[in-house]
């Protein structure tokens, strides 16, 4: 295990971890209580389009990523807020539109022969150096935004319509919200992939809603079980010879369960 920390892969992979988990374990906190599991996976999925266009167009996929997740994460919260009823199928329909136009796109890229998987799966242990700068710069905008609208973040979370009564810009905070939500997909994608980043944003956050008394709490607890998460997750597949990204959702998934059991538990 000392050998492999001496690598410098595996120190890139390491920071690049704290880096998910931390943006992870803040913005799931939003996600499971304002119950935006579903536009936050349609974020996910359609943000693919965004690599398919960066492909064909040569330029970064993270960029590429980026750009079309914020697109696609705005009009969502736009379509959702307008008509709360037909929030899913809204979110369906671009969810399925953007992974297409991935598809499609990388498909008619001349020779093309990037590896699809570490977009799906995530690529934790090829994370370049110069990569963990624009992930630590867009933590660091997550954190900022976070810390300074915080108020604002929680009055719309818990009584949107009193916050609307006291004055609150409450659809302008919730599309910034949304927009820090697409931010983090992006930054998790380079960890668990576009297929499972969904669960490392709601399962810290559900686990830390058990044991919380208020949303300040919440978010530390998520912190902590996101850290514990992608590092057990990414050791664990380093000393057995798995994939890192499904490997951290599994942890994740075995925590959830036995979390769900000792709640049972204590209710008997």
């Amino acid at each position: 295990m000392l050998e492999l920390l001496s690598l410098d892969f595996m120190q890139n992979a390491l920071v690049a971890a704290v880096l998910v988990a931390v943006a992870c374990g803040v913005m799931g906190t939003f996600v499971v209580v304002n119950r935006l599991t579903a536009l936050s996976g349609g974020v996910a999925h359609a943000s693919f389009g965004g690599i398919g266009l960066a492909c064909f167009f040569g330029f970064s996929p993270m960029l590429g990523s980026l750009g079309f997740a914020l697109l696609c994460a705005l009009l969502m919260g736009l379509l959702t807020v307008q008509d709360r009823k037909k929030s899913d199928t809204f979110i369906g329909v671009i969810w399925a539109g953007g992974m297409a136009l991935g598809v499609i796109l990388t498909d008619l890229t001349p020779g093309y022969s990037g590896d699809m998987m570490s977009f799906l799966f995530g690529s934790l242990l090829t994370v370049p150096s110069e990569l963990l700068w624009y992930m630590g710069a867009m933590l660091a905008i997550i954190l900022v935004t976070t810390g300074v609208g915080f108020r604002k973040f929680l009055a719309i979370s818990y009584d949107p319509e009193f916050a609307k009564v006291r004055g609150v810009p409450v659809l302008l905070y919730y599309m910034i919200l949304i927009a820090l939500i697409a931010l983090t997909v992006v930054l998790a994608v380079q960890a668990v992939g576009l297929i499972l980043v969904i669960a490392l944003l709601t399962i810290p956050g559900y686990i830390a809603e058990c044991y919380s008394k208020n949303l300040i709490q919440m978010m530390a607890l998520s912190v902590v079980v996101s850290l514990f998460l992608v590092l057990a997750g990414l050791l664990l597949a380093c000393q057995l010879n798995f994939v890192v990204g499904p490997t951290i959702i599994a942890c994740g998934v075995v925590l959830y369960l036995i979390n769900f059991g000792i709640k049972k538990i204590r209710r008997a």
